[in-house]
């Protein structure tokens, strides 16, 4: 889709489709044609919340977009109001919507319609055959362009917009391929690539025999029972604009087990197809960097991406057995299933390695986060609280929410091991999400540090510009917290 903008009222474009917004106790909007006011007369077209209505004028379809109560206009509000309006104008076969930005508002706005209007036009067809795509006279499936109308000087914010839009599409992309086309060796191969593509950006990839000489003997251990190479993603960004000698190092730090069976420990079959989306939180910190990247923004950054597959065989790691993290520590497995631990471990550990003054890892780690939060906020944990209310803010920003769980001294007890230092699946199952945040807590030292379980938020979020599938959750949220330092 191409997204631009313009300041001319928007029955100037070339639009075949105007969208616009209209809010309790207020009337059409100045320059509207006559039938709009006529419409809301009527009771036709109504001001509630994602009411709408539509009407023609001047050679154009006019969409007409309940919006509520002006005060209550958030950017989340407006992206769910942009998903509303892009699959109703697809209905009625749209291939040019113009959004008119609401007079007043502020350019986050304008920011969250094109959000709402991409993240809502996304479609996984890559395995789909010709005969699957419709009778050639159906609605298109995609918007060709989107236009928003409003002030001078929304450009920036527009092109901003449009390119974290694309990111999360392409996460989302990563996401929805299957565990036999997304291997962890493929992975490392798109990464190698936009690696290629972005200013400042490095990527270095290792294998299996890398990863054992580097003493990670968690992720090898979760990496043994496949055929497939296990890939260590470590991704480099600095802004070579600007001096960054007073700014943190920010480590971004992501789960990426490319398909996750549970191992020797294996799952139900009942829904077992999902763990392909056990790779969410490192296709999020790749597209993330890449979006830092591409928007130039003022930061120094080291991402590790831990990819693999989780799979039983006669080479996998069996229930009881003890390995030992780069750090030295050692760690009963009584678990196999709990693995997302085991490979962030390593991780979190290289990140530590490579300077990082501040982590925060993304992973889908626990189904006990979508029982104590739903799929509304992820669970954030943190050993700082500066750095937990910065990551909060980004969330609330971005609209990518999160809630804190608390860490406790308590939950680390339950986390000792009989045989080894700690045990990745304590048997007591109590507040399961806590005790994954507090055993990853062992392997950050005095870093400033925070975790964010994303397994109910990852997939099937069900907000209105991401139902089903893949949400890319994450990748908004990251590249705000990159922009919350570099301001």
């Amino acid at each position: 889709m191409r997204v631009s903008s313009i300041a001319q009222p928007p029955r100037t474009s070339d639009a075949d489709t105007i969208a616009v917004g209209v809010f309790e106790d207020e009337g059409a909007p100045p320059e509207s044609p006559a039938e709009l006011a006529e419409l809301l007369a009527s009771g036709e077209a109504r001001r509630t919340f994602k009411a709408l209505a539509l009407t023609h004028a001047d050679g154009k379809r006019w969409l007409v977009v309940g919006l509520g109560a002006r005060k209550e206009l958030t950017p989340e509000r407006a992206r769910v109001a942009a998903s509303t309006a892009a699959a109703r104008a697809r209905e009625i076969s749209t291939r040019t919507l113009c959004w008119e930005a609401p007079s007043g508002s502020d350019p986050a706005i304008a920011a969250a319609l094109v959000e709402g209007t991409i993240l809502s036009d996304y479609r996984f067809d890559l395995h789909k055959s010709a005969a699957e795509n419709g009778p050639e006279d159906a609605p298109p499936k995609h918007l060709e362009h989107l236009i928003v109308a409003g002030p001078d000087g929304l450009e920036a914010t527009v092109a901003e917009a449009t390119l974290l839009g694309e990111a999360v599409n392409r996460a989302r992309d990563l996401q929805n391929r299957p565990g036999n086309d997304l291997t962890p060796t493929a992975l490392a191969e798109y990464a190698r690539a936009l690696g290629a593509e972005g200013p400042g950006l490095s990527v270095e990839v290792e294998g299996r025999e890398a990863i054992i000489g580097r003493g990670m003997g968690a992720f090898a251990a979760v990496a043994q029972g496949s055929e497939q190479e296990p890939a260590l993603i470590t991704i480099r960004y600095e802004d070579l604009r600007s001096s960054h000698a007073s700014s943190p190092t920010l480590g971004f730090v992501g789960k990426a087990v490319t398909f996750d069976s549970g191992g020797i420990s294996l799952k139900p079959g009942s829904k077992m197809a999902e763990m392909k989306f056990d790779m969410s939180g490192g296709a999020a910190v790749i597209e993330a960097v890449c979006a830092i990247a591409r928007l130039q923004l003022p930061v120094k950054l080291v991402a590790v991406v831990g990819a693999t597959e989780n799979l039983p065989s006669g080479r996998s790691i069996k229930p009881g057995d003890i390995v030992t993290a780069a750090n030295g520590k050692t760690i009963e497995v009584n678990n196999t299933d709990a693995e997302g631990r085991l490979v962030l471990a390593d991780c979190l550990c290289h990140a530590v390695a490579e300077g990082a003054d501040q982590i925060i890892d993304l992973a889908t780690l626990t189904g006990a986060v979508i029982v104590a939060l739903g799929s509304t906020y992820a669970g954030l944990m943190s050993n700082d609280d500066a750095l937990a209310e910065r990551v909060t803010a980004a969330g609330d920003r971005s609209g990518e929410i999160v809630w804190r769980l608390p860490l406790h001294d308590e939950y680390s007890e339950l986390l000792k091991g009989r045989y080894g230092d700690l045990d990745n699946a304590p048997e007591a199952r109590k507040a399961g999400t806590i005790v994954g945040g507090a055993f990853l807590s062992n392997f950050v030292g005095e870093v400033p540090w925070a975790h964010l379980d994303i397994a109910g938020s990852a997939w099937d979020l069900d907000r209105a510009y991401v139902g089903k599938g893949a949400s890319g959750y994450g990748v908004r949220l990251l590249v705000e917290l990159a922009r919350s330092y570099g301001a």
